[in-house]
Formats: structure tokens, C-alpha cells, sequence
């Protein structure tokens, strides 16, 4: 967590602290979840309930919040969160098939790709969008413990 949040450094710089706190806080709080998102307690946890999936997936405001605290273009994050909470949706509150694990890591690529492709999109945007792909998409929205196939 901390290297995510030393990674962004010249970012946290640029703007007054307390924004620049709130921001590490939550690069650090998406660093956090692309690890914990994977454990078997969080993924039971979340894989019991549709309503709790449901719940975190509304709640994972972290990108236009991060580009709105550190100055940084909003189009590619809005464009780039979009992306992410709509694959996390069908993923996580499709059916569990061979596809999940497939489609999540289809999916960051393509977030990422689309993200890429807008030219505001700075390299602290690119890095957090990354980061939020894989701990909402590929750690959250895949079911680790029941998915099979590929």
C-alpha cells in the first residue's frame, strides 16, 4: 500500500495537503482491496449475498474521487469508472460460469486500453485506474473459491 501511494508522489505534491491525504488514503484503500478482495474470507463474504455486492460496488466512488482531489483530467476517469463498475456489475451478479475469471481479466484490459486511448489521461491516472480495474473487476467481481474453467 504504501508503494502505491509513494507512486503517485509527484501528484500528491501538486495540491494542498489535505487533499493530498484523502487521496493517498483511498490509492492506499484500492491497493488494500486488490489483495484482500482475493482471500477466501472477503470472497465469501461478498459471494453470499447479492445485496452486499451490490452495496460495494455503489460504494467504490475511489477513481473520480481521486481525480477530482488531485487535479487530474476528469473524462478519462469518469470514462474509466464507468467501465469498471459496469464489468464489476455483470461479472460479480452474472451467473458463475467457466467465463469469470476469462471475462474479469478481458475486462481490465479493456479498461485500460479505453483509458489509454483518451489523450487527457495522465500516467497517476492510468496507474490508479489500473489498480481500481483489478481490485473491483478481476479480485471483487470474480468468485475465487467457486469459479472454474480456464
Amino acid at each position: 500500500m504504501p508503494l502505491a501511494v509513494i507512486a503517485i508522489w509527484p501528484a500528491l505534491s501538486s495540491v494542498e495537503l489535505w487533499r493530498s491525504v484523502l487521496a493517498a488514503l483511498l490509492v492506499a484503500d484500492i491497493a488494500a482491496g486488490a489483495v484482500a478482495n482475493v482471500t477466501r474470507g472477503t470472497n465469501d463474504h461478498y459471494a453470499a449475498s447479492a445485496r452486499r455486492r451490490i452495496v460495494f460496488l455503489a460504494v467504490h466512488l475511489h477513481l473520480p474521487a481521486v481525480a477530482l482531489l488531485l487535479d487530474l483530467p476528469l473524462l478519462p476517469a469518469l470514462v474509466a469508472w464507468t467501465l469498471t463498475i459496469v464489468a464489476g456489475s455483470i461479472i460479480a451478479l452474472g451467473p458463475l460460469t467457466t467465463l469469470q475469471r476469462p471475462a474479469g481479466a478481458m475486462a481490465v484490459v479493456v479498461i485500460l486500453s479505453a483509458t489509454m486511448l483518451i489523450t487527457e489521461t495522465t500516467t497517476t491516472l492510468l496507474f490508479v485506474t489500473a489498480l481500481f480495474a483489478i481490485k473491483v473487476v478481476l479480485s471483487f467481481a470474480v468468485d475465487h473459491s467457486r469459479a472454474t474453467g480456464p
